[in-house]
């Protein structure tokens, strides 16, 4: 588990590479979708927080360039956000926007206490850390769910930026989600851990993680502030952000949601 590259970023606490045990568990193939997450709101009337708080993060190249004015931004540090009121898992990109025919793709918008409201209706829970990076890379040691190397077969196989970041996005290529699906599985048939959306994991986050938990079923329980995330998503690439690798961590507050956050299930 972890990696001693120096491809990453050393804020992650990405390694060192260590040797882990884990018990058995069960995972998802996929991420939660928006037509599962339908399900559980029909079933439960369970509000998100981004319905309480009334907006949410969206991506700007998202958003129809007309409207892209009448929103706020988050921060000069990264003026790609905007806040967007309204957004939310069933209008993704705010207002007049809905998921009718993004059924399959995952659900976004997501915080990780709404993940845990969906876990605790399923009777699963959201995976370990160590859970998820043993299931994405299929137990074996690889960079990526198919190997180590970006392409296979001349191909992208994942769903990252493609184009220039942020704001030159290659052409018949549009910043977004795509069915959980749209990609081959890795050998344990498990989709799209790399990219398309980041995925909450159970434990908080810390840099300190691979030095500070066990070597059996490792988890961090310390309360830091900020909840671990998992995959990268549609917006990584590597002149800014290559966390799509299997060894990168992400975090970020759990009343947060953006345009590209979801989760996925286990079980023990």
């Amino acid at each position: 588990m972890g990696t001693d590259s120096h491809e990453g970023f050393a804020e992650d606490g990405e390694g060192p590479a260590r040797q882990v045990s884990i018990s058995k568990f069960s995972i998802a193939t996929s991420a939660v979708t928006n037509r599962d997450f339908r399900e559980f709101i029909r079933a439960t009337h369970y509000i998100t927080e981004a319905e309480q708080v009334g907006a949410s993060f969206v991506f700007y190249l998202q958003i129809p360039k007309t409207q892209r004015p009448h929103q706020r931004r988050v921060s000069r540090d990264l003026p790609w956000w905007l806040q967007v009121d309204g957004a939310c898992w069933q209008r993704p990109i705010g207002p007049g926007s809905t998921i009718h025919d993004l059924l399959d793709n995952p659900v976004v918008h997501i915080s990780w206490n709404d993940a845990i409201a969906y876990c605790s209706w399923t009777k699963m829970r959201l995976p370990t850390e160590a859970e998820w990076e043993f299931a994405a890379g299929a137990g074996q040691s690889y960079r990526l769910p198919w190997g180590d190397e970006l392409m296979l077969n001349g191909s992208l196989p994942c769903n990252i930026w493609q184009g220039k970041f942020p704001n030159d996005p290659a052409i018949n290529w549009t910043p977004g989600t795509v069915p959980v699906k749209s990609y081959s599985p890795n050998a344990w048939g498990i989709y799209q851990t790399s990219g398309n959306v980041w995925e909450w994991c159970a434990d908080w986050f810390s840099p300190k993680y691979h030095q500070q938990t066990h070597s059996v079923d490792p988890f961090y329980d310390r309360l830091t502030g900020k909840r671990s995330m998992r995959g990268g998503s549609f917006l990584c690439h590597d002149s800014y952000c290559n966390r799509y690798r299997i060894a990168a961590r992400g975090s970020n507050t759990p009343e947060t949601s953006t345009s590209n956050i979801g989760f996925r299930v286990a079980i023990s």
